[in-house]
């Protein structure tokens, strides 16, 4: 299990571990076995967690991090900005994003899902962030309802938008979307409020 204490920064964003905590309650969704993406991993917060859940976890970054990988972790260096998508033919029943953009390969990631009850879990900053920090330039900067439109071949979950609180004041869009008609968790479209 994961120790937050031990290192904060490791410590999963909480929409990340709300929706995979929806997936748990709605029964089946994480089982041993099932494989996993946490996309620009960073340190591996999010690839740490879900390998604590038992995914087979594949976690990608540019830079390798210092971070010791579980068994169920395996850790790829790679350019996810490169002209060809680095990752075709890689197919997850779970993709987790958070705190990236990079739009010339969006629908390429949605490609990585497999076709019936896979999952996409994307978190990042949107337009207004300037005022709070980096990042500032419109190109890591969704603008509203963006997120929505580019995750429209899947069925949405949840969506949120607007101003986070915690950890850091950001502006921020989310949403978590589902590849076929599974109905196990209830959708729920709601603006950001003060919750987290």
């Amino acid at each position: 299990m994961l120790d937050p204490h031990a290192n904060p920064a490791m410590t999963p964003s909480p929409w990340v571990r709300l929706c995979i905590e929806s997936l748990c309650t709605a029964g089946g969704a994480v089982k041993p076995g099932l494989r996993a993406l946490d996309l620009a991993c960073g340190g591996g917060r999010h690839a740490l967690y879900l390998a604590s859940l038992g995914y087979n976890v594949h976690a990608v970054d540019k830079n390798t991090p210092e971070t010791v990988w579980p068994a169920n972790v395996q850790f790829e260096a790679l350019d996810l900005e490169q002209e060809h998508w680095p990752l075709a033919g890689q197919q997850y029943d779970l993709i987790v994003v958070a705190n990236y953009l990079h739009r010339p390969h969006f629908a390429n990631l949605l490609q990585n899902l497999k076709s019936e009850n896979a999952v996409l879990v994307y978190e990042t900053f949107m337009d207004g962030n300037a005022q709070f920090g980096s990042p500032r330039s419109p190109e890591f900067l969704l603008q509203p309802g963006e997120l929505l439109a580019r995750m429209s071949s899947l069925h949405i979950l949840r969506f949120e938008q607007g101003r986070r609180g915690v950890p850091s004041p950001a502006m921020i869009q989310r949403a978590m979307g589902i590849t076929g008609a599974w109905s196990g968790i209830q959708s729920e479209t709601i603006t950001l409020t003060q919750r987290d």
